[in-house]
């Protein structure tokens, strides 16, 4: 038996991708693979792999572009609960540059337990977590000259603070956001002081959240689709009668922000039979995507011809200068009539008076939010009151462990490419909003 550096060929489970890449493999006289890539040994007949590769759709058309976003963002789907896969492939050796860390977050926030009391890869350390810009304001935290800011969601005020960290430390050239959105950090000075770094790399925890949102997004089209409400009134009064219902199967979801929560409820929706068409800022980059049928750019007669054409459509854009009332009265008056509305990106982005004149006057069958213009809803709101609107407290993403995971990407993937002078995962343009 040989151990040998060889191209391991990955099948993905749902057999649309192929995937290669550098892995220890040991060969064995029978002629398979054993890859302990993702920290478990897989055995795969060479002849299966070798069928498999070569019948693949993607020899026969283009494939998607390595320089886009198929190997930009960080695939929770593709990554196994706590391992440090990057950390793996490191040594003392391998390090280019030390990261010298600062945590701006609330004390009692266990969720970044990875980052303040876990042991983190080669070359990097913590320097000082704390509260704000005064906790750090000490010449021997400056004297080390910290290039790292992470920044947690649970840091009060952080769209003050940010700035203020930037010029206490002008050596910082990396800035990581412990959350998907980056609208908690707007302010009129950060663009200014944004303005004199710009080598300055910001990233965030882009697919964290993405399959538990997914799932609600399912969840939330079978429950207008079944006619949940319906049940739970016969059951609470005891009727047995039957009545149709409708399949997902054949019906078109429309995804307005087509990035990894858009992509992640994309994929879910074409295992149920389901069209995907998108709105995306960028439409070249889902050219070779297999999963979306139909891509449209932006603007507003790009958003009202995807309303048109969907059954169900999945707001999950954030909230930006160019978002932020987006989907208005003449979006939801493009409508296909019977549509459901489904919001999980920021309640900002949609005309919540539009929404609701579209749902009163039935244009709309009902409506699934998670997110809302302000939150808490305000307990007089008319969405409470509407059998036709399903309710959630913007906690459809908060698993028990979705924070202390996302801290974990940093420590075990972004932290390690750093030090090894990598490309970081899950770039963001401050400029644009993500």
């Amino acid at each position: 038996m040989t151990i040998s550096m060889s191209v391991f060929i990955s099948i993905s489970r749902t057999g649309r991708s192929i995937t290669k890449a550098a892995s220890p493999c040991v060969m064995l006289p029978s002629m398979s693979l054993l890859s302990r890539r993702d920290g478990d040994l897989h055995r795969f007949s060479l002849n299966t792999v070798l069928r498999e590769y070569t019948t693949s759709p993607l020899l026969h058309k283009k494939a998607w572009d390595p320089s886009l976003d198929q190997y930009k963002y960080w695939n929770r789907e593709e990554s196994k609960k706590g391992e440090a896969s990057y950390v793996l492939d490191m040594s003392p050796e391998s390090i280019q540059k030390e990261a010298r860390i600062l945590c701006l977050a609330a004390e009692d926030d266990h969720a970044n337990n990875p980052l303040t009391k876990g042991v983190l890869p080669f070359g990097a350390k913590l320097l000082k977590s704390g509260l704000a810009p005064d906790d750090f304001d000490h010449d021997s935290i400056k004297e080390q000259m910290p290039n790292v800011l992470f920044v947690s969601p649970s840091c009060p005020h952080a769209h003050r603070q940010l700035p203020k960290m930037l010029n206490l430390f002008p050596t910082i050239d990396w800035i990581h956001v412990r959350s998907a959105g980056i609208d908690f950090l707007e302010s009129d000075e950060l663009p200014t002081v944004l303005n004199t770094r710009p080598n300055l790399v910001m990233t965030n925890a882009k697919g964290q959240f993405s399959s538990s949102l997914a799932e609600y997004v399912m969840m939330a089209c079978a429950y207008f689709a079944k006619d949940i409400p319906r049940l739970l009134r016969q059951k609470g009064a005891k009727v047995w009668h039957d009545f149709d219902i409708t399949e997902l199967r054949g019906k078109t979801m429309g995804i307005v922000g087509y990035g990894d929560i858009g992509r992640a409820a994309a994929k879910l929706a074409s295992v149920y039979g389901m069209r995907i068409v998108a709105l995306r800022r960028n439409p070249a980059k889902s050219e070779f995507d297999p999963i979306c049928d139909e891509v449209y750019g932006t603007g507003r007669d790009a958003l009202q011809k995807l309303m048109s054409v969907s059954d169900y459509v999945v707001c999950s854009a954030p909230s930006t200068v160019e978002t932020r009332g987006m989907v208005n009265a003449d979006a939801f008056k493009a409508s296909k009539k019977g549509q459901v509305f489904i919001n999980l990106g920021r309640g900002p982005v949609v005309d919540e008076n539009a929404l609701l004149e579209s749902l009163k006057n039935n244009t709309l069958r009902g409506a699934a939010l998670d997110v809302f213009a302000t939150e808490p809803l305000p307990p007089d709101h008319e969405f409470w009151d509407m059998e036709n609107v399903l309710i959630s407290p913007h906690n459809m993403d908060k698993t028990a462990t979705f924070m202390h995971e996302a801290t974990e990407f940093f420590v075990n993937e972004n932290l390690p490419r750093f030090v090894l002078g990598d490309a970081l995962l899950n770039p963001v343009d401050p400029s644009i909003g993500y």
